[in-house]
């Protein structure tokens, strides 16, 4: 089917019409989980879907679900997606290239006038970033029964907001079941890293992705005036939390190759100049595509923390709060993005995927594969995040074989 092919101009032209929702000054954008720019977001993508010939449904974690019927439609769907929402200084194509992939797929049959035999159905899964509520993937979680839905409804964000009030505010809450049965579950992203530009490749074959660990770690000691009280005596949480910043940093160094270690969130307290600090929080994110080894740095950061804390005279606490082990895709997922790129002729090499996606969750209850694009300079979660229009639509036009060879088989 070599001669079906994506609108790249298309795609990229509803990739920009989106990014003017929660534009910032530096050319990226701001889609928080839950807020009114994710709401136009998710607008705007429900528009297109109805026009595209689509029936929507909403679940009652946020979920979108776009269908396009099949021949059969009491098969389970052959399902595509990703993310609106972005990190506060995120960029245009993280998460919301899946969603238009998916969607240029729906236009692109339209199109070419082909019925498959499975239905199609392109979703947007509910804050994925966790940036606004955490943890991460929480849609995709909940529809895979790795979340209770109750649990997450109630997350709140720093201002004590509920997801699920929320959602029920945007008039996202909706009332379909959740979770259901996926015949095969695919997702478009770029990259994330500087691997496909370095190696000069436009599509990358996604063969899994790495374990994490998430911690919470709260450090306590004594606030006292920042004058009067002796360097030798002090009981500084800020000192020694930064003593365990810096080993984190040196775990993820001591791990190599592969691992990844990161301190992105710090709250002082009580954040006064002239205040020494008496109760620190942050924290890390652990990740590794060996299990063993994220074991093994989960007991490093432990013992690094206590021993810092006992010679400071500060108590610690570090509590694991999100964790997945590695996750390998799905053989035959795999083989179809394989051949897809094959097909086109795309120049390709099989990848790791160092981020988290809403793929991991759903390799749990389906069969999953991923199609990775380059991004300038690997850089994301950033406003720069930049991508070439040709890798987008070398990364549809893949997409669009996995599907169909799923959709039809």
């Amino acid at each position: 089917m070599k001669n079906i092919q994506i609108k790249g101009d298309r795609l990229w032209d509803s990739l920009m019409e989106m990014a003017k929702i929660g534009a910032t000054e530096k050319g990226g954008n701001c889609r928080l989980a839950a807020s009114d720019l994710d709401k136009q977001g998710r607008d705007l993508f429900v528009r297109w879907c109805k026009e595209a010939g689509c029936t929507v449904t909403v679940d009652k974690i946020g979920n979108i679900f776009a269908r396009r019927p099949g021949k059969n439609n009491d098969l389970p769907p052959v399902m595509t997606g990703s993310h609106l929402d972005t990190q506060p200084t995120g960029g245009r194509f993280d998460g919301v290239y899946g969603v238009l992939a998916g969607l240029e797929v729906v236009r692109t049959l339209n199109d070419a006038g082909i019925e498959t035999e499975s239905p199609v159905e392109v979703v947007v899964w509910t804050n994925e970033e966790g940036s606004r509520f955490s943890p991460a993937m929480m849609g995709s979680g909940v529809f895979a029964g790795v979340f209770p839905l109750e649990e997450i409804q109630a997350k709140q964000d720093i201002d004590g907001l509920k997801l699920g009030d929320e959602l029920r505010r945007i008039g996202y809450e909706g009332t379909a079941t959740m979770g259901k049965p996926v015949k095969a579950y695919f997702e478009a992203h770029i990259e994330q890293g500087p691997i496909l530009e370095a190696e000069k490749k436009p599509v990358g074959i996604v063969t899994g992705a790495q374990g994490q660990r998430w911690y919470e770690v709260t450090v306590v000691g004594q606030e006292a005036h920042a004058g009067p009280t002796p360097m030798a005596v002090r009981r500084d949480a800020l000192v020694g939390a930064s003593r365990m910043i810096q080993e984190v940093n040196r775990i993820g160094l001591a791990n190599q190759p592969y691992a990844c270690a990161t301190v992105g969130f710090l709250q002082v307290s009580p954040n006064s100049r002239n205040v020494i600090p008496g109760r620190v929080f942050f924290a890390v994110d652990f990740r590794h595509p060996d299990d063993a080894v994220l074991t093994k740095m989960d007991k490093e950061l432990r013992e690094a923390c206590a021993k810092i804390a006992a010679e400071a005279g500060l108590e610690v606490e570090v509590s694991e709060f999100w964790y997945f082990p590695p996750t390998p895709f799905d053989e035959k997922c795999v083989a179809a993005v394989r051949e897809g790129a094959k097909l086109y002729g795309y120049d390709n090499m099989e990848i790791v995927s160092g981020a988290g996606h809403d793929a991991v969750y759903m390799a749990k209850v389906a069969p999953t594969g991923m199609i990775f694009v380059p991004c300038e300079g690997g850089i994301s979660h950033n406003e720069i995040e930049n991508a070439d229009p040709k890798d987008l639509e070398a990364g549809g036009n893949v997409l669009l074989h996995a599907m169909l060879e799923r959709a039809q088989g």
